[in-house]
């Protein structure tokens, strides 16, 4: 399904968009100060979004026939809630098309994917310091969850977590 904002399209990634998305991961990177975190290669993204058991879902933002920003995101379960509901993981809009109303055509994607689902939630994190993108979210009125931390465990902790 194509949702249309201001002359923005939003369609369904598909597995020829691989090396686009992986760009736009290195792109969201780069603007969040961390491309020296990202070790994602077009064959991960390829697996997980595109193979045999899909991990993750990618949306794709266009204007004017040309690829401007992407919306990753997979399933998640609220056990209060009683039912699924999807994580954003990441929301990127390039700086020349920012302002179009790409970034609120993929959320607006999503947020019809939940209700048409019956699903119970649409949640995401931003970076404390990314005051564009939570102005952004407060026009949304998206709720700051400000009593959560976010953890991670990931690397050697994982490994020796794992190996316990």
């Amino acid at each position: 399904m194509n949702v249309a904002t201001t002359g923005v399209q939003v369609r369904v990634a598909s597995p020829a968009d691989t090396p686009l998305i992986l760009s736009f991961i290195r792109a969201l990177a780069e603007y969040e100060r961390l491309l020296h975190a990202v070790e994602a290669t077009e064959a991960d993204i390829r697996r997980d979004l595109f193979g045999e058991n899909p991990r993750c879902f990618c949306d794709i933002a266009e204007a004017g026939g040309q690829p401007v920003g992407f919306a990753l995101w997979f399933y998640s379960y609220s056990t209060f809630r009683g039912r699924a509901g999807i994580h954003l993981e990441d929301l990127f809009v390039t700086p020349a098309a920012r302002g179009l109303g790409a970034g609120k055509a993929l959320l607006r994607r999503l947020a019809q994917r939940c209700v048409e689902a019956d699903l119970g939630r649409l949640e995401w994190a931003v970076l404390d310091w990314n005051t564009p993108a939570i102005e952004f979210y407060d026009s949304l009125e998206a709720a700051a969850l400000d009593d959560w931390t976010t953890r991670r465990l990931y690397g050697e902790a994982l490994t020796r977590l794992a190996e316990s």
